[in-house]
């Protein structure tokens, strides 16, 4: 890649203020692939300026125009998709078909379900004698994680530029070339100067400048709990709009009268996708008591089909998890599951037999676990399902609510209209019924500490709008 130690900003490819490197890891090998510059404060204020400059033209653009600009976007993005892919299965391990399927193949449904929102989308409407104008909300800085990196970019930056918003990105340090990618994208696409920024850099230094910056008016961040509560402290003295995608613990309730075999098979091999490195991942599946032998059962035998392995390799279902850190962290949930008294009916601690290098992990299952454990109320961000028994319905609801997050949820029945009685008690912002996947047409998002905001669709859109009221506009 041509441009690892450059940041793009206005419309060039520039050199950053700073010395300093970070590295990037492959995680299937534990061996350098490169190094990025580590940004600062110096090159964020250029971007965001950058940003600032092309704002109001880029503003006063027209449907037609925008429209024009994401078609040309998608088109150049079908053609890299081969790169996207094949980047993002080196940066965080994914295997190869997931890579070009999921990860880049999300990023490009993004932008076609945003084109066809922008068809289509009212920015005026008439409230009595009131025009209502929809208008861009202004410089966009976006922070975005590692885990499902283009998607994540993609479901801020084409609802952003749909909206007539000009933007800051900072990627995932961890996971950022990517987002350089990306940036080829959108220059080749013909992206006016100014309106698109990239820095690369970590969170303290590039994403706190970004998050306080007095030049920009709305900062959206997908990532931990954690990192969100900094954000939006650092944000708090401008009184910016903050978006905020952030972390969950989400429950898959399988009711009383649910297939078992087809819901537990489903919901195991989506669990272990992407090494479980999913905020909306159901990590507690919730299971009536008197059913939890026949779940061990099914769950023991799905999860002993699953191949864990090199991501270039074919049939594997599972790479690494991302880095050392991530490594280290989910281990540490593994033995704290045993020592909380949790079964082991899969995996465990340790890596799988013959994976001595890279950051493999177990997929694991643990059994007879309560409510109150680290291992279900504590995003672990790994391959690591908890089975948690209920007594009745009133019951699984509670233990589904009992949680800091809200961010995804599941219910399974063979009677759909009860599933959705079940759901509707739920509070959390998305529920799946019996299986149906996200719907990149509607909003995603969470409620309490998953975060604040929508993405995709319609409201994805709407947030990066501002409404003005014009009165006797219509008199």
């Amino acid at each position: 890649m041509d441009h690892m130690h450059d940041f793009y900003i206005g419309g060039d490819w520039v050199t950053s203020a700073g010395a300093d490197t970070i590295e990037v890891v492959n995680p299937a090998t534990e061996e350098p692939i490169g190094t990025i510059a580590a940004g600062t404060a110096t090159d964020v204020d250029r971007a965001v300026l950058a940003a600032r400059a092309a704002f109001d033209d880029y503003a006063a653009t027209t449907r037609e125009e925008r429209i024009e600009l994401l078609t040309r976007i998608i088109e150049t993005y079908e053609r890299r998709m081969p790169d996207i892919a094949d980047t993002v299965r080196q940066e965080i391990g994914a295997p190869a078909a997931l890579a070009l399927r999921a990860h880049a193949a999300g990023g490009l449904a993004n932008f076609a379900n945003t084109l066809e929102v922008l068809r289509s989308f009212a920015f005026e409407q008439r409230i009595g004698s009131t025009t209502v104008v929809y208008e861009p909300v202004g410089v966009c800085s976006f922070i975005t994680p590692w885990n499902w990196p283009l998607n994540q970019i993609t479901a801020k930056v084409a609802p952003a530029l749909a909206a007539g918003c000009t933007m800051v990105l900072k990627p995932s340090e961890v996971a950022p070339l990517n987002g350089l990618v990306f940036a080829e994208i959108l220059d080749e696409a013909g992206l006016p100067a100014g309106v698109f920024n990239l820095v690369n850099g970590d969170g303290p230094t590039v994403g706190a400048a970004l998050s306080s910056h007095p030049e920009v008016d709305m900062v959206s961040f997908t990532g931990s709990t954690r990192a969100g509560i900094e954000v939006a402290t650092n944000a708090a003295p401008t009184v910016k709009r903050v978006t905020q995608e952030l972390g969950g613990k989400s429950a898959s309730i399988l009711l009383k009268d649910a297939d078992f075999e087809q819901a537990i098979a489903r919901d195991v091999t989506r669990m272990f996708m992407n090494s479980g490195q999913s905020c909306n991942a159901t990590s507690r599946m919730l299971v009536p008591a008197d059913r939890m032998d026949d779940a061990i059962a099914i769950a023991r035998a799905v999860a002993e089909q699953v191949t864990v392995g090199d991501p270039e390799a074919d049939g594997v279902d599972v790479g690494p998890v991302v880095s050392q850190t991530q490594f280290d962290r989910v281990q540490g949930y593994l033995h704290k599951g045993v020592e909380e008294g949790a079964t082991v009916v899969a995996g465990g601690p340790g890596r799988p037999d013959g994976l001595d290098t890279g950051y493999y992990v177990k997929p694991t299952i643990f059994a007879n676990v309560t409510n109150d454990m680290a291992i279900a109320r504590e995003e672990i961000f790994g391959p690591v399902l908890t089975l948690i028994a209920y007594r009745d319905e009133d019951d699984a609801v509670r233990i589904a609510n009992d949680s800091p997050y809200g961010l995804g949820g599941a219910v399974s029945s063979k009677d759909t209209e009860h599933a959705r009685l079940v759901a509707r008690r739920i509070r959390t912002g998305m529920v799946h019924l019996n299986g149906t996947p996200v719907d990149r047409h509607a909003p995603f998002g969470g409620y309490k500490q998953s975060g604040n905001g929508r993405e995709f669709g319609t409201e994805g859109l709407r947030e990066f709008l501002e409404a003005k009221s014009i009165f006797g506009d219509g008199e």
